[in-house]
């Protein structure tokens, strides 16, 4: 497993005018770790992450299973060993009311969900104060949380705190959990 995936907290920062999504990944120093790019015109969608701007060396590749699927399974690859790491695949008609993923292990069995905070509140984001109200998941394995991720409220770029460092979590694969927080960023931050 790369370096990158070594540490416990984690910046997100969406770039602001790009055509494509455009991560970036940030140790607790305020270092860059992780840079995201999602490919242009494809008709699956195919994420990358790379250990650099530069795009030197790709470490994990998300990729959809199949093309225009409400219930989108994404396949995620360590792309140094070519090893599936898991998948996550979106709850198609309940992700309208309240965002919600399941988190699969290499086997393709469920031993998780990513969810979003609060029913009331993902109701309100959706149909009143959307910006307003930045987004909270819960990524949970079994029914104990393995990840927070916290969207940071401001008006000019999506931001996002993914923290691992819950009390009495348990053991998550880093590369599966920043998997989680690409696709919120990408596909669910559309919607804002």
């Amino acid at each position: 497993m790369h370096s990158a995936f070594s540490y416990d907290r984690y910046l997100l920062k969406r770039q602001v005018f790009a055509l494509t999504g455009k991560l970036r990944f940030y140790n607790p120093q305020g270092q860059l770790v992780l840079f995201c790019e999602q490919r242009m015109f494809k008709l699956r969608e195919d994420i990358r992450l790379y250990a650099d701007e530069q795009k030197k060396q790709e470490v994990l590749s998300i990729k959809a299973r199949q093309i225009l699927d409400f219930s989108a399974a994404y396949d995620v690859v360590d792309t140094t060993s070519n090893e599936k790491v898991g998948a996550l695949r979106r709850k198609g008609l309940q992700s309208m009311l309240r965002d919600e993923w399941q988190v699969l292990d290499a086997n393709d069995r469920q031993i998780g969900l990513l969810f979003e905070d609060d029913m009331v509140l993902a109701l309100v984001r959706r149909l009143v104060l959307g910006i307003f109200l930045p987004q909270n998941y819960d990524l949970t394995i079994g029914t104990a949380r393995a990840a927070d991720l916290k969207q940071r409220f401001n008006l000019l770029r999506y931001e996002m705190d993914i923290d691992f460092r819950l009390p009495g979590s348990p053991n998550l694969d880093p590369r599966l959990g920043l998997a989680a927080a690409t696709l919120v960023a990408i596909i669910e931050g559309r919607q804002s």
